[in-house]
């Protein structure tokens, strides 16, 4: 939970029972990872029993404190039923929306379970819905460019004053506290889980429960172990109930998650709705407004007397003061998008582009904004993607304000296409790169024999004619060619004499199209006849891209010459 979870209810006597009790379960739990083991829960009011029967392998929060805000319950287009926990929702109301960055982390945690845990069948909804309780979407979204919070959010410490007692596992280095652990980050993992259930969900190598990549791809790993599936309502109760083991909990999750699969839109980031009330205060489930305010500071509890009973009166505690307003992030000093000096982008089909697409953010003034995720998307009629097969990719400006987006690779697909480049969590214009794909193409061809082709009327050629195509000194492969005995060197036009090929029903052919070289660029021609015209055929092959080559055919009667003379006739005696 956020770090203003530190303030605790102390009910005298009646919570020191409650955390002796704590502490004593927790004594007597097993090791980490085995069946029975519970860490404990937050003994506040506000809060249900533990769920008995309910798995847990460690438990993600150690059952520390969430909100318990509930979704609005009059939205402006209510469904037309009513839904599992009796709460009508709908898509448009300021709830439903999720700070950009937060959700991109959610979609992509799903998408890697979908191929890492098919038969999880983890929807993103049930993420923001976690998220949502646990830390109000990082605290409204309130993340940098690379996805980790601005500022630590923490929940408190596990000292078993009020809370489970969990002493000090990762010697401070998640949560800052060397003698209790603390639930650490938006998805909010005690450190002793974090150690076996952390990811790397952005790719940079580490594996931090402040990053919102990092924690959404760890939650839903740690919801889809034991074989669950959460298209199955009992396994699906099962995976929320091993996160924080209260009824009350598992309740509020599931309202979220409802709430969420009725339709969500994404918010900048740090705009998102912060939801006000919590477990530990001793507040009751409230139904989120239309448009949610700031969390409000609550002041601290009554005290009750040694036994159970009601003290004096305490005197109102002074209100404390005004939070300051959070310091601008990045994004938000963003004011438009320029190219970067990005060259014209076009590449022949099947193969990478040389240049790449190169965005610069900046302020207002014109001043570069660093750390800012600019997202480079391809639309259009195209196969094309960026290196590694993606339509999308994300990348964070450097210190001269400039993103560049991965190489792009062309398909087969010939033609003109676009990409988009637009900042996460910010409605900035966007800018648009014309993106053009050419058909393969050849720049020389050859033979690949010295021997001359020739044949004597009415017979066949020998050999086939075999070319191999190159562009630019690199093997050309899959290009388009034509193949024509043409009329002479400078007429173009098909020969109606002479040497010809065959088609599939052994009929004269002089033109052959639609053939293409093979991966190593070769081309090798179908068989050459000869009718009865003795001389000399031209032959030429053309390919896109301009290449063209001219082979002589000669037909010509045997040598008689090469024969041997015959015997002249004895004489008669």
């Amino acid at each position: 939970m956020a770090a203003h979870f530190g303030k605790r209810l102390r009910k005298g006597a009646a919570t020191t029972a409650v955390a002796a009790a704590a502490v004593a379960a927790l004594s007597a739990s097993q090791a980490p990872g085995t069946p029975g083991e519970d860490h404990g829960r937050p003994a506040t009011a506000g809060a249900s029993a533990p769920v008995p029967d309910a798995a847990s392998d460690g438990n993600a929060t150690g059952n520390s404190p969430y909100y318990t805000d509930l979704p609005p319950l009059n939205s402006p287009d209510p469904s037309p039923s009513p839904t599992a926990t009796g709460t009508p929702v709908a898509q448009g109301d300021a709830e439903a929306g999720i700070p950009a960055t937060v959700l991109d982390a959610y979609k992509k945690a799903e998408a890697e379970l979908r191929s890492a845990k098919p038969g999880c069948n983890l929807p993103w909804q049930l993420l923001a819905a976690i998220g949502k309780v646990e830390s109000g979407q990082a605290r409204g979204g309130r993340v940098d460019a690379d996805g980790t919070t601005i500022g630590r959010i923490l929940g408190p410490a596990l000292d078993g004053n009020g809370f489970a007692l969990i002493k000090d596992t990762d010697h401070g280095v998640y949560d800052g506290n060397t003698e209790y652990d603390q639930a650490v980050g938006p998805m909010q993992f005690i450190p002793s889980t974090w150690a076996w259930a952390g990811r790397d969900g952005n790719g940079d190598g580490k594996k931090d429960p402040n990053n919102v990549y990092d924690a959404a791809l760890a939650a839903g790993h740690y919801l889809c172990r034991n074989g669950w599936d959460l298209s199955r309502e009992g396994n699906l109760h099962s995976a929320i109930l091993s996160y924080n083991n209260s009824q009350d909990y598992l309740n509020t999750v599931l309202s979220w998650l409802e709430y969420y699969r009725k339709g969500t839109h994404s918010v900048p980031d740090g705009t998102g709705d912060v939801p006000t009330h919590r477990s530990d205060d001793g507040s009751p489930h409230a139904q989120s407004p239309g448009h949610s305010k700031a969390p409000k500071p609550k002041p601290d509890p009554k005290p009750s007397t040694p036994g159970g009973g009601s003290g004096s009166p305490s005197p109102t505690p002074p209100k404390p003061p005004v939070p300051p307003t959070p310091p601008q992030t990045p994004t938000d000093t963003v004011d438009h998008l320029q190219d970067a000096g990005t060259a014209k982008l076009t590449a022949m089909a099947g193969h990478a582009f040389t240049e790449r697409i190169g965005t610069r953010a900046e302020t207002k003034a014109g001043k570069a904004v660093a750390k800012v995720r600019i997202r480079f998307t391809i639309t259009g009629d195209t196969d094309a993607t960026f290196a590694g097969g993606e339509t999308v990719a994300t990348v964070a400006t450097d210190a001269e304000g400039v993103a560049l987006a991965p190489a792009l690779q062309a398909g087969e697909k010939t033609g003109d296409f676009t990409v988009m480049a637009t900042v996460v969590g910010r409605t900035v214009k966007g800018v648009a790169y014309p993106v053009t794909v050419t058909e393969r193409a050849a720049d020389t061809l050859a033979r690949t024999s010295d021997t001359p082709l020739t044949c004597t009327p009415g017979g066949e050629f020998a050999d086939q004619v075999q070319v191999k195509a190159t562009y630019k000194g690199a093997v050309a492969d899959k290009v388009a060619a034509t193949a024509t005995l043409i009329t002479s060197d400078t007429d173009a036009t098909e020969n109606d004499k002479g040497p010809y090929f065959k088609d599939a029903d052994g009929k004269t052919v002089r033109t052959l199209t639609g053939l293409k070289t093979d991966d190593k660029g070769m081309l090798t021609l179908p068989k050459l006849y000869a009718d009865d015209t003795t001389g000399t055929f031209l032959l030429r092959i053309t390919t896109a891209g301009g290449a063209t080559l001219t082979v002589e055919l000669k037909v010509a009667a045997a040598d008689s010459s090469a024969s041997p003379s015959p015997s002249p006739s004895p004489s008669a005696s």
